[in-house]
């Protein structure tokens, strides 16, 4: 035999060695990183969900079928201990009917959306003069009994801006004014939708009203016809605006909901979890990719890449809760169940899918080292290390109720209310290599949390943990 042949046979002889030499794991730098530029964990969740599914109303059949959508995806992927959660909540649908149309001086219709909670009209509807408030604080003064037998309309002036602050500042014409008015004696509410964009999609959102103040009919106008409306006003010259509403939403008693929980099992199931949160349902108007597909698909991601490092130290739990849109009935369900279960820390995501910017915690001066080394882990992918107190999202309320440790990282909010709560909320606005990003970097932060030894709120050492049992 020559020296090829024999080159020859020692290469077949090695070969089957060599295919069968498993490929070492990634670091989670690696992890991360590759999620920046290949995750499809993400993709493969919110293309899914917004198409198989569609739109999910809290309590209704759709949101039934998203669960079981999401509880079938995680148990695919190999999450453990996945389940569906139930709990009852009295359930509140849109009807088919929402009519505007201002009927004198300037007769036309408005695009309108009824608010959640709203009370329906009489058939046929309501016909009254319009009162124009420019915000809630005008409300608030309008004297007692002054609106009796008539409309009120609220305004607002929500900007775009980065951190989504403006929310908080327009968001009470939508959250409160509808109970102010009725309080007032108003026979029905309209606001300028909360919202920023430019298209005639009204922004529905759910509203309140004061105990002992029965539920009147609220609904949304889009921005421009919100616009429309206050220009009528400006040159009505006196004479009073009248408007026809007409909606038919209505209360159908208690029906089932559900949080869908999974888990990546760590090594030392004794030591509290990594919570990640997200909420399953969205309103009736849109298929929810933004708000909150988006969200679900990040987290569900970020827990399967940190996993691809190795079994991790604690386990790493996603809650995918229902009914957030209309109460935070799934994420207070899930804390009276499960609020003797300590939580290590909490993590959200529910504002979009646009690159995340910034990262606080609520540990910075109580755990810094940890703080920083995130901090420092997350500085590649264009994340800012903030100095504001984390307060975590609406789904984490487990982990307030036991004080414990949280995370906010900040997504871009420029372009969210645009598509807030609107029939816009669709797939096609999601920016495929932001989503990718949100996952990298969620992935960094899950994995260092997933590992770290000792107590995430104050740093203090933790038991050892006991010799790696098999897993992923």
């Amino acid at each position: 035999m020559n020296k090829t042949m024999l080159a020859l046979a020692a290469l077949s002889l090695a070969a089957p060695a060599l295919a069968n030499t498993p490929s070492p794991r990634p670091t989670l730098e690696q992890a991360a990183d590759a999620a920046l530029t290949h995750d499809m964990h993400a993709w493969d969740f919110v293309e899914g969900i917004t198409t198989e599914v569609g739109p999910r109303q809290a309590g209704t059949e759709a949101e039934a079928r998203a669960r079981a959508w999401a509880t079938a995806w995680l148990k695919a992927r190999g999450f453990a201990n996945v389940a569906d959660e139930p709990f009852m909540m009295e359930t509140w649908v849109p009807g088919d009917i929402a009519r505007a149309r201002v009927t004198a001086p300037f007769a036309q219709e408005l695009a309108v959306l009824p608010l959640g909670d709203s009370a329906a009209t009489p058939a046929g509807g309501i016909e009254a003069e319009v009162v124009f408030f420019r915000n809630v604080e005008e409300l608030r003064a309008a004297p007692a009994g002054s609106l009796k037998g008539k409309i009120a309309y609220i305004s607002h002036a929500m900007t775009r801006t980065q951190d989504g602050s403006q929310y908080g500042f327009a968001g009470p014409a939508r959250w409160v004014g509808a109970g102010i008015a009725a309080s007032k004696g108003a026979l029905a509410t309209i606001i300028k939708s909360v919202g920023t964009d430019h298209h005639r999609n009204p922004h529905t959102g759910g509203t309140s009203f004061p105990e002992g103040v029965a539920p009147t009919p609220a609904g949304a106008l889009s921005l421009p016809d919100a616009a429309n409306l206050e220009r009528m006003f400006a040159r009505a010259d006196g004479r009073p605006v009248t408007l026809k509403l007409e909606m038919n939403p209505r209360q159908i008693g208690e029906t089932l909901s559900g949080n869908v929980v999974g888990e990546i099992v760590g090594r030392n199931p004794s030591l509290p979890p990594v919570l990640l949160a997200c909420h399953i349902d969205s309103w009736w108007n849109a298929p929810g990719a933004f708000d909150d597909g988006a969200g679900c698909a990040i987290i569900a991601a970020a827990a399967k890449n940190a996993s691809t490092a190795g079994q991790p130290l604690r386990t790493i739990r996603v809650l995918m809760a229902g009914a957030e849109e209309v109460g935070l009935f799934g994420s207070v369900a899930y804390s009276k169940a499960h609020l003797s279960e300590p939580i290590a820390v909490g993590l959200e995501s529910d504002f979009g899918a646009d690159r995340i910017w910034r990262f606080d915690s609520n540990f910075r001066t109580s755990n810094p080292v940890l703080h920083k080394k995130i901090a420092s882990a997350v500085a590649r992918f264009g994340v800012s290390a903030g100095t504001d107190v984390a307060g975590g999202g609406a789904d984490l309320n487990v982990v307030r109720d036991q004080k414990g440790a949280l995370i906010d990282l900040q997504q871009d909010g420029t372009r969210y209310f645009d598509l807030h709560h609107t029939p816009d909320d669709t797939l096609d606005k999601i920016d495929l290599a932001q989503l990718r990003q949100n996952v990298a970097v969620w992935t960094q932060v899950v994995g260092i949390l997933a590992n770290e030894d000792t107590a995430i709120l104050t740093g203090t050492p933790v038991p050892a943990a006991p010799a790696i049992m098999g897993g992923k």
